[in-house]
């Protein structure tokens, strides 16, 4: 609206600057008349610029100067005796309204457009201007006040609008962070705490053994974090280093793990623990489904693609995929967490030929 009104005034201080150099050339009147008109539009709309909206004060100015005293002022002193010579100073009053519908309140803007209204009456009477040009001038500034006015509320009203959608949308991102961060954290419990549950509870290892104790000694410190908010893990350097870990955890619970790698890129820190998180599930299943002892991890890399590929091997029984629903494990701890970072998990498997799973990023 600050520069749709500043455009106004420029198109009637051009059309003054025209009207002063054809037909009042010999008149300084109207050159002193211009000068004023142009160093208030300067005033009122390079502060407005300036500090993003207008000033009350330099508004009035403009409306009591530009609006209300240059017309009657030329009717006085600068030998205007026609309406032609006064045409142009009469535009700078619609301007003026306009400025004013988008700056003043109700009954402030309805005194300062009736203030102009006046002046358009009583200066086209002095130079005896006829009944259409007098009704056309004052068409003019009282429309220009209700238009500038009715965009400036529809504008706010849709920026309260947008500002509600915004709100909404805000709102519903923050549920679904929360519900987010509940699954990333039942997805932990599920892949960690739930697991060495699962493993001492079947009896296959012994609850009391050093590797067991150690292990159950840094969940518990989890959970603790988890439980005062706090539970943000060290983000891993490398996927070397995050993939340690997950076969360390393994090893606790008396899985063998033979783990080969070669050439593995740098990656994001978010990517690593997606890979880690998922190998470490993939080898919980086997642990706890394939009927043997032993994985295979193998974590290969091509820098120049900047890609991974690791797998996870068992030579277990295997099965049949067509017969298979994917569990919780499967589903969001293996295959969601690769989606989550660009990548994509694969399983193969056939009855009698175990357990393939290929972690694959970017997918």
């Amino acid at each position: 609206m600050l520069l749709a009104t500043m455009l106004y005034r420029v198109s009637h201080l051009t059309v003054g600057l025209l009207a002063v150099l054809q037909h009042q050339r010999d008149q300084p009147a109207h050159y002193a008349a211009l000068f004023v008109a142009l160093a208030l539009s300067v005033l009122l709309f390079g502060t407005a610029l300036r500090r993003g909206w207008f000033d009350r004060r330099f508004l009035w100015a403009d409306i009591l100067v530009n609006g209300a005293t240059l017309p009657l002022a030329l009717c006085a002193w600068g030998g205007a005796d026609q309406s032609a010579e006064l045409g142009w100073v009469m535009l700078l009053g619609t301007s003026s309204s306009a400025a004013a519908a988008v700056v003043l309140r109700r009954w402030t803007l309805l005194g300062a457009v009736a203030l102009l209204a006046l002046t358009h009456l009583l200066g086209y009477r002095l130079v005896s201007a006829g009944t259409a040009v007098i009704l056309g001038h004052t068409n003019s500034l009282l429309f220009s006040a209700a238009m500038a006015w009715t965009f400036w509320w529809y504008l706010r009203r849709q920026g309260r609008m947008l500002d509600d959608a915004n709100a909404r949308t805000l709102a519903a991102e923050a549920r679904k962070a929360r519900y987010a961060e509940r699954l990333e954290h039942h997805l932990m419990l599920h892949d960690t705490v739930l697991a060495t549950l699962t493993t001492l509870a079947s009896g296959s290892v012994d609850a009391n053994s050093p590797h067991v104790r150690e292990r159950c000694a840094r969940e518990a410190a989890r959970l603790r974090r988890l439980i005062q908010q706090t539970a943000d893990e060290e983000a891993h350097q490398s996927i070397a280093e995050a993939l340690e870990g997950a076969v360390a955890d393994a090893e606790r619970l008396r899985l063998r793990v033979t783990v080969q790698c070669h050439a593995l890129p740098e990656v994001p820190s978010e990517v690593a623990t997606a890979l880690a998180d998922a190998v470490r599930e993939a080898l919980n299943n086997v642990r706890r489904h394939a009927g043997t002892d032993h994985a295979y991890v193998t974590a290969t890399g091509d820098a120049s693609r900047r890609s991974v590929r690791v797998t996870v091997v068992d030579r277990g029984p295997g099965f049949d995929p067509r017969n298979y629903e994917p569990g919780l494990g499967l589903r969001r701890s293996v295959h969601d967490r690769m989606a989550q970072v660009g990548g994509r998990a694969v399983l193969d498997t056939a009855p009698g030929e175990g357990v393939r799973v290929e972690l694959r990023w970017p997918g």
